[in-house]
């Protein structure tokens, strides 16, 4: 899916030159009443915006509880950059720069090239596809570049003491056109170093068998309480001797956590409890000290405190960009409840015992008593670190399972992310041209929406809630193999639940055809369409798509014997099709339990196996197929978003009244606003 690029108007260019100072305005704001999804699309990216229903009814008190946490959010930006990649901040500084101050021409296909690489390296927060981990391939040569960049303010290139800016292009320049060094964020591949082969910035001058012996040596055998080592550091070799640089304030990214942390303070006294208080004090102790003990009694506070009505996630949480599945990235978001949606997730968490005791987990592996399973529907006030500009449509905190057990989670669905989602698809053709049957089409138009919502409630509520370890079971023991297992059998757990008749009973749907329609899409975006998202002669690498590549391809190779599953061709085209649901259902169910068995007994190589087996490979014949199909269609297979402008109205004496909502339309300049004005590394 390719798209041209927008030409910038006049107004986008004087826009963009009030951006080189660091108290720059806001950037350009949409008319209320002309609200429109949609804000740019270039090669596989489109970028949307959000609304946010019902904030002007929130009470004063919550709006400047909403707007601190979003200044906290956006403050964390530059540790993410960081992470995913050493040079990334460098690169990124050096680019906004050029798009601010360069005197050129800016309308050659040159520059226009400039700005969609541009454009794909802030989407990434780095010059590594956020999904595939390979690094861009620029469309301009590696002259222009020095054009570019001798043509711009040399003042304000992020130039070292005593550098010229000859030097600067000499050291950036094979990093970027090189297409041998650093070529991907993430190396999974079976047999290959995966600290030493990746770009990512969690690991320098180490091995993955010195990685490996480091925190061997940390691991306490048989800890009831085990704190995830390993997650919010740097593993570095000083002097011969492997060691940690701890993300911390006088540490690691100090500058960065020190500015979440003063948001973070001034927050604390608009929070909706004492216990929130507490919990955002505990958050600071750990930012400061870097200490893992804290960060588990922060998130054992977090987790209980299920009453506010605003909420957030701020800190070093998931562990997907590490290929070693230890290292946590930077990420942020700030919401509210949608308090009428928020009744469906309570329904399924008040039954998450009945799911537990029900599930086709062997009996020794369920939970006995399901401990705090809080859900939620929320929107999104603002996305930070690694949940912008993509953003996740349900989340379930927090990681740890002795929390998860002792204590419970918290599980959310994104209300206003998926609306955004859904209403700027409508009428793209994409079901059309990969559904099997009209049957089909009008199935998924009917209950799609509704089944998707679900599977998101089941998947975060009581999907990564479920199960136990067995006495023993190191939580590690997956290692890379984890996330896209957890992923998978969370997904089994919704899948299989959702065509029971319990569902029906508790009023969450009302007709037994709507389950049929998350089946479908399922199954056809497994097997067949998230293939649009993989480059050519590449493997799947991001750990959702193979968790639904392995499930999708199992269930296939295991029901195709009896037709339960069909892969066919129709005017030279392929098509899956579902004959016998329960069959598929049934699958679904002994996937699950194999999954959770793999996890509750460690069982490296049966979770290696399977996902290896069925969720890395792809078809390159039909690869080629959905690409040129989709291709037609002029979409992208990736969205992400702009936040909008959260914007305080002062009184005479500097008071703030109010917090009104401004939503951006232009992409770049928010990209530019963020790096002027949340400048921390």
């Amino acid at each position: 899916m390719k798209a041209s690029l927008k030409l910038f108007s006049l107004l986008l260019l004087v826009i963009l030159t009030m951006y080189s100072c660091r108290n720059a305005k806001q950037p350009a704001a949409a008319e209320p009443d002309e609200f429109k999804y949609f804000v740019d699309q270039f090669e596989d990216i489109r970028v949307l915006k959000y609304k946010l229903p019902g904030f002007e009814s929130l009470s004063l008190q919550q709006k400047k509880f909403i707007y601190y946490l979003s200044e906290a959010a956006l403050w964390g930006r530059d540790i993410l950059w960081d992470q995913n990649f050493k040079y990334n901040l460098l690169i990124r500084k050096t680019i906004e720069t050029i798009i601010k101050t360069y005197e050129g021409d800016k309308e050659t296909p040159e520059y226009k090239s400039f700005l969609v690489y541009a454009k794909r390296t802030f989407f990434a927060n780095g010059i590594h596809h956020h999904y595939s981990n390979d690094k861009f391939k620029p469309g301009f040569s590696e002259s222009y570049f020095a054009q570019l960049a001798k043509g711009s303010d040399q003042a304000a290139l992020p130039l070292e003491k005593g550098q010229t800016a000859d030097q600067l292009i000499t050291l950036i320049s094979p990093i970027i056109f090189d297409d041998k060094l650093f070529t991907t964020r993430m190396e999974q591949s079976e047999g290959s170093d995966m600290v030493a082969e990746s770009a990512t910035n969690f690991y320098e001058g180490v091995t993955q068998k010195e990685v490996e012996r480091f925190y061997s040596a940390m691991i306490t055998p048989n800890d009831p309480q085990p704190v995830a080592i390993g997650l919010n550091s740097k593993v570095v070799k000083i002097n011969g001797r492997v060691t940690e640089e701890v993300y911390k304030s006088g540490g690691k990214y100090g500058p960065a956590i020190d500015s979440i942390i003063r948001y973070i303070g001034k927050a604390i006294p608009f929070a909706e409890t004492e216990t929130q208080k507490k919990e955002l004090g505990l958050l600071i102790e750990y930012y400061k000290t870097g200490d893992l003990k804290k960060w588990d009694e922060y998130n054992v506070v977090w987790a209980k405190n299920t009453e506010p009505e605003v909420d957030y996630i701020n800190g070093f949480i998931e562990v997907y960009g590490d290929p070693l599945g230890m290292k946590a990235t930077w990420e942020a978001i700030v919401n509210y409840a949608d308090l009428d949606a928020t009744k469906r997730t309570q329904i399924i968490t008040d039954n998450a015992q009945w799911f537990e005791d029900n599930s086709p987990v062997q009996p020794q592996y369920r939970k006995e008593k399901v401990t705090g399973v809080a859900a939620k529907v929320i929107n999104i006030a603002t996305l930070g670190g690694d949940c912008y500009p993509s953003s996740p449509l349900g989340i379930n905190l927090p990681n740890s399972d002795w929390i998860r057990k002792e204590v419970g989670s918290k599980s959310v669905t994104l209300a206003n992310i998926t609306s955004a989602y859904d209403n700027a698809s409508l009428g793209s053709g994409f079901l059309d041209e990969f559904a099997a049957s009209s049957e089909e089409v009008a199935r998924v138009r009917k209950y799609g929406n509704m089944t998707g919502a679900l599977h998101t409630d089941f998947h975060e509520c009581i999907g990564h809630a479920s199960g136990k370890l067995a006495e023993g079971t190191d939580p590690g023991a997956l290692k890379n193999y984890a996330s896209p297992l957890e992923e998978a059998r969370a997904d089994l757990f919704a899948l299989y639940f959702l065509m029971d008749r319990k569902v029906m009973d508790l009023g969450l749907l009302a007709d037994e055809d709507a389950p049929k329609a998350l089946y479908d899409s399922y199954i056809r975006n497994g097997l067949l369409t998230q293939l649009v998202r993989i480059k050519p002669g590449k493997d799947i690498e991001q750990a959702h798509m193979r968790g639904r590549a392995a499930i999708s391809h199992w269930v296939y190779e295991k029901g195709k014997a009896d037709n339960a599953v069909e892969m066919f061709q129709r005017d030279e085209k392929t098509y899956i099709r579902i004959n016998n649901y329960e069959k598929v259902r049934i699958l679904f169910g002994e996937l699950l339990s194999e999954l959770q068995r793999i996890k509750s007994e460690g069982d490296f190589e049966a979770g290696k196996n399977i996902i290896e087996t069925y969720g890395v490979k792809v078809d390159n014949q039909l690869h080629t197929e959905v690409l040129e199909r989709y291709a037609k269609l002029n979409l992208a297979p990736y969205s992400g978003f702009v936040n909008p402008m959260l914007i305080p109205v002062y009184d005479t004496k500097g008071g703030i009244t109010d917090i009104k909502v401004e939503y951006v339309d232009d992409y770049i300049s928010q990209m530019l606003y963020y790096g002027n004005n949340y400048n921390a590394l």
